[in-house]
């Protein structure tokens, strides 16, 4: 992983907001950067309006993040259909790490995919969800989205810009699954026993299935044309 100091021009940190120039300039500077760097360099310009979100597929990136900022809001999306293991991992992860965590339920209407498929049930039970985690007093957020994921993955940028106009940090973008597999050895950290049974991407069991490690969202809705849930599009 690399290790490179990382030195920002001013302008990227006058405020909670940055401009898409600003975005750009700091996706290009922090290019390079070790992931820690990248996680200090939001913490330092967004302070308290930055939040981690997580699937705890891993728990890399939240060790990572809270090792900069302990209290740094942990925000897990509670679909409803998450795998018994996906949600024994928050809560183990949340013991050990003592973690600043909120958990974000569906509204008790939300639609699921038998009432509506799988689109208007992601949109109401994650991309809803996720909305009023971010609304208001976010300025930015860290995703674990990284470029080894798959094709529809492959230009994460480090630095980025949601649809709701937020500064997105994906700190681990460069980061390939040796790398993962190393930090996870490294730190002792807290694993999904799903990955270790064939499931190196999990998202709810109604809709996730075994994949390769060549592809490994190949197993996310599998036999439609879907490969991304909608937060990070």
């Amino acid at each position: 992983m690399p290790t490179r100091a990382v030195h920002l021009h001013s302008s990227a940190r006058r405020g909670p907001r940055l401009t898409l120039d600003e975005v750009r300039s700091a996706a290009g500077q922090l290019e390079q950067a070790d992931a820690a760097d990248v996680v200090a360099w939001a913490r330092s310009t967004f302070g308290d309006r930055l939040c981690v979100a997580t699937s705890f597929t891993d728990t890399v990136l939240v060790h990572l993040a809270t090792r900069v900022d302990p209290d740094l809001r942990v925000v897990f999306l509670d679909t409803g259909f998450h795998f018994a293991e996906t949600l024994a991992t928050m809560k183990q992860a949340q013991a050990r790490y003592q973690l600043n965590l909120e958990v974000v339920r569906p509204e008790p209407s939300a639609l699921d995919v038998w009432q509506a498929g799988s689109e208007a049930c992601c949109r109401a039970r994650k991309i809803d969800g996720l909305d009023r985690a971010l609304g208001g007093r976010t300025a930015a957020w860290l995703s674990g989205l990284r470029r080894a994921d798959g094709p529809s993955r492959a230009d994460t940028p480090v630095v980025d810009l949601d649809g709701r106009g937020l500064v997105k940090i994906n700190p681990l973008a460069r980061w390939s699954d040796a790398e993962v597999a190393d930090y996870e050895r490294a730190n002792d950290l807290v694993t999904n026993p799903l990955v270790a049974q064939g499931y190196p991407s999990v998202g709810c069991w109604p809709c996730t299935e075994p994949a390769s490690a060549d592809n490994p969202r190949a197993g996310r809705w599998s036999g439609t044309a879907k490969t991304e849930c909608g937060l990070h599009q």
